[in-house]
């Protein structure tokens, strides 16, 4: 099974972020009945990407037809991308919607949670590390190629001969 991963605590974290950042009164335990139910046609997500940043989902289907959730689970996953949560850390709908691979689905939403700083909105889980751009002037630059590394040793006298491997040739 392979939602033995899941993580209760997680998926709490989730919903309870969801339910700042949205202000959609949704059960927050983070059992996975609950987590799947709260989640499952995608309302909630599509909710919470326009919460991110307005008019990114355009339409939402609050039709309960297995399709239209599908949509609305397809819109989500485009909308995180767009955001900047990476492909590795998104999920496939049918991992929401087939109950699949919950744990892919608290893990994009961690994922966007950390995005969601960027965005002016509160982020959950470890904050994202800052770019450190480094620079260097044409002068420290320069100074780096008159090193002569002797950390490779030296290749003086290095030859061939007196290398005997295996069996000699015999003409």
């Amino acid at each position: 099974m392979i939602n033995s991963k899941y993580s209760e605590e997680l998926a709490a974290e989730c919903l309870e972020w969801i339910k700042e950042v949205t202000g959609e009164p949704i059960n927050t335990s983070g059992d996975m009945d609950n987590f799947f139910e709260v989640l499952k046609d995608g309302t909630v997500l599509c909710t919470l990407a326009n919460a991110i940043e307005a008019g990114t989902v355009k339409k939402v289907n609050t039709s309960k037809m297995a399709f239209k959730c599908m949509e609305n689970i397809s819109a989500f996953l485009e909308a995180a991308k767009k955001f900047g949560v990476p492909p590795q850390e998104t999920f496939q709908s049918v991992d929401l919607w087939e109950r699949q691979n919950l744990n892919s689905v608290v893990i994009c939403i961690q994922s966007l949670g950390r995005k969601a700083g960027k965005y002016g909105k509160p982020s959950i889980g470890p904050k994202e590390a800052d770019k450190n751009e480094r620079q260097f002037s044409d002068e420290q630059l320069r100074a780096g190629q008159t090193v002569i590394s002797l950390q490779y040793g030296s290749n003086k006298g290095a030859t061939q001969s007196g290398i005997n491997f295996g069996n000699t040739r015999h003409m």
